[in-house]
């Protein structure tokens, strides 16, 4: 996704969009040991998203602190 995209959801659904990648990353990470993982690629780009939707829910915070 890109940051507009979670730029647009409400404060409820970004923590849930943050706890469905951080529960597929831990899928991926268990494919990746158990050997069933074909693209590792998928591990780094669930990252990048966590990233994502992480600085955009700081960025919202820190913009509704300041209020």
């Amino acid at each position: 996704m890109k940051v507009s995209e979670y730029a647009a959801m409400k404060p409820e659904e970004l923590t849930a969009a943050i706890a469905d990648l951080k529960s597929e990353l831990f899928n991926l990470r268990f494919r990746l040991a158990t050997g069933q993982l074909e693209n590792t690629m998928q591990i780094s780009s669930v990252k990048r998203d966590i990233a994502r939707a992480l600085t955009v829910q700081t960025q919202a915070n820190k913009k509704a602190a300041q209020k």
